[in-house]
């Protein structure tokens, strides 16, 4: 009866002799040492420890041996490729410290820098100014009105008893739009702003109309084609001009300070009867000797001209549809440009326009 022969001794594939394993290994640990980053160990672990390395190569030989072999290669290779994982790991948690060490002094804020290297900007201090004066007269119960730059020859002049022959509408004064019999003109003042409040409001009505108006001036120290007005407009029972003077004293106080005050000159303008220029007192010498008689400002005047005001023309109510019988107003208007350059010293009207910033940074975001 024959038995197995125990004395069997199995040829062994190449591949899984102890000393071809053991340099396997050598060779992964080696290249696992010798990774500078992540991205190269990425690459070890393909070359090493990959389903293509020798070591998974000499795994799958195991199965050609006899079964008394199986074993002691199984453990040796298993053992081998354990040395190579475990390399491989703590080698990758060095690699990602240093790279977070790396990390931290590449990326790192120097918080002691100046922070405003760079201009902060601002806003350009005609906003903020007409910001402000809407604020003044909101803070007096009125309203804020708008109304398009692009506006209807009848409401720029005839509603406001321009008559067709006023040389306001000749195109000296104002930019029409073609064709020359469209009707159509880039507003010359924000009075239709008032005219369209009385067209569709009814009395009593008291709003302040802050705007971009337009006339065929030439761009020099005190005059630009393209400016900003505020006109103001009330309409109510029993409306004199002593409201309307109480109005402009509180008025120029908001922007020239506390004591300012105006007086009127009689003057004319066709969309108010009587009419009157207002002054003001000027804000550098208050008008007072012996400082007026030197004063730059008002030139020993002791006043200086600020705008136009009066009752409002009873022609001008009824065009636009109020009872000129029942309802009196007043209207003022003043260039936002002017009042700018007497609060801010402001020598050339050109420094509003021309974009300079150095010139808005000083104004910096100023509201008030």
């Amino acid at each position: 009866m024959s038995a197995p022969n125990s004395s069997y001794d199995p040829v062994e594939v190449t591949a899984l002799k102890a000393d071809q394993v053991d340099a396997m290994v050598s060779a992964a640990l080696a290249a696992v040492a010798a990774a500078r980053d992540l991205d190269g160990l990425k690459a070890v672990r393909s070359a090493h420890a990959g389903d293509r390395s020798p070591l998974a190569l000499a795994n799958r030989e195991i199965g050609a041996l006899p079964p008394q072999a199986r074993k002691d290669a199984g453990m040796r290779v298993g053992r081998a490729r354990s040395a190579v994982n475990q390399a491989l790991a703590a080698r990758a948690v060095e690699l990602e410290a240093e790279a977070e060490a790396r990390m931290l002094v590449e990326e790192t804020v120097d918080v002691t820098l100046p922070w405003d290297r760079e201009p902060r900007g601002a806003r350009h201090p005609l906003t903020t100014l007409q910001e402000l004066v809407g604020d003044v007269f909101v803070a007096m119960g009125w309203e804020v009105a708008e109304g398009p730059e692009l506006e209807a020859e009848w409401l720029n002049f005839d509603a406001l008893n321009l008559g067709p022959d006023h040389p306001a509408r000749t195109m000296q004064d104002t930019f029409w739009l073609e064709p020359a019999d469209g009707g159509l003109v880039l507003r010359t003042h924000t009075s239709p702003v008032q005219a369209r409040t009385m067209l569709e409001r009814t009395p009593p009505i008291y709003v302040v109309c802050p705007g971009r108006v337009f006339r065929t001036d030439e761009l020099d120290a005190t005059h630009t084609p393209v400016f900003n007005q505020v006109e103001g407009l009330v309409v109510d029972r029993g409306i004199t001009m002593a409201h309307l003077k109480g109005t402009l004293d509180h008025f120029a106080e908001a922007m020239f300070g506390e004591g300012i005050t105006t007086r009127f000159r009689p003057s004319y303008f066709p969309f108010t009867e009587p009419s009157a220029e207002v002054d003001l007192v000027c804000f550098v010498c208050r008008g007072q000797e012996p400082a007026v008689a030197t004063c730059r400002t008002c030139k020993g005047e002791g006043w200086i001209e600020w705008g136009g005001c009066g009752v409002v023309n009873p022609r001008v109510l009824t065009a636009c549809g109020v009872d000129a019988e029942t309802y009196t107003g007043f209207a003022f208007g003043m260039g936002l440009e002017r009042t700018l350059m007497f609060r801010h010293g402001v020598g050339d009207m050109r420094d509003l326009v021309e974009g300079d910033v150095r010139f808005t940074e000083a104004f910096g975001t100023e509201i008030s």
